[in-house]
């Protein structure tokens, strides 16, 4: 369980989070949406770890989210943060010698399904293969917490369906919580149990997927843009 009390984050004189509240139970797969500059990225980097709350705390099974919490999450930057000269078999080498918990069998299971070369150095993939990389070695991971931002971010509109259809393959429900922001919500929204939106550094919706197909008889796209307009 994921537990958010009343967390902000101010950068100087501006507001990313304001008082925001939230409670995510454990097996669930969570869609933060919203505009540019809603708090999305900074709300995950504070669950990460990596970025601390001016005000308030985020706690993980009751234990209070801080750097060394990386032993049990895996944090998906929307940002390249690995070696170039590297192949893409020593990256997975390298993240498997770094985490007790990754699993090298199922590393080898998404890059065939991801079509990554193991040969390639990383500094010659495309922006598409990177992000396949980069989802690669999150999902590698046997943790509770799996934190996503933008995974699909520079992936052709081609393939991302696809990826989106096996990602649900690589991830244990049962035990894990995944949290992913995400601007391409139409792709995504296959995979989500739960939505919450987000506006100007605030929570201002949270609601179950199901539910909003059943009682508004609408998408999760046209549902926020509702909440938007």
């Amino acid at each position: 369980m994921i537990e958010i009390k009343n967390v902000s984050k101010r950068y100087l004189k501006q507001t990313a989070l304001d008082d925001v509240s939230l409670l995510i139970p454990r097996g669930k797969i969570v869609g933060l949406v919203g505009a540019n500059g809603s708090g999305k990225s900074t709300l995950l980097k504070i669950i990460s770890g990596l970025a601390r709350p001016t005000k308030g705390s985020v706690s993980i099974n009751g234990n209070v989210v801080n750097r060394t919490s990386s032993s049990y999450i895996s944090y998906l930057s929307e940002l390249d943060a690995y070696y170039p000269f590297y192949t893409v078999q020593e990256t997975i080498d390298f993240f498997a010698s770094q985490f007790a918990d990754f699993e090298i069998n199922k590393a080898e299971e998404i890059r065939q399904f991801m079509k990554l070369e193991t040969n390639k150095k990383v500094k010659y993939l495309s922006k598409g293969s990177r992000g396949r990389l980069k989802i690669l070695l999150a999902l590698s991971r046997n943790v509770p917490v799996i934190l996503m931002d933008e995974p699909l971010s520079g992936l052709d509109p081609m393939v991302r369906e696809s990826i989106v259809k096996g990602l649900i393959s690589f991830i244990d429900i049962e035990k894990q919580t995944i949290i992913i922001t995400t601007h391409e919500i139409s792709e995504i929204e296959p995979l989500l149990d739960i939505v919450v939106v987000l506006k100007e550094g605030k929570i201002v919706k949270i609601a179950d997927v199901e539910e909003i197909r059943q009682t508004e008889n609408i998408s999760i796209v046209e549902w926020v843009k509702k909440i938007y307009s």
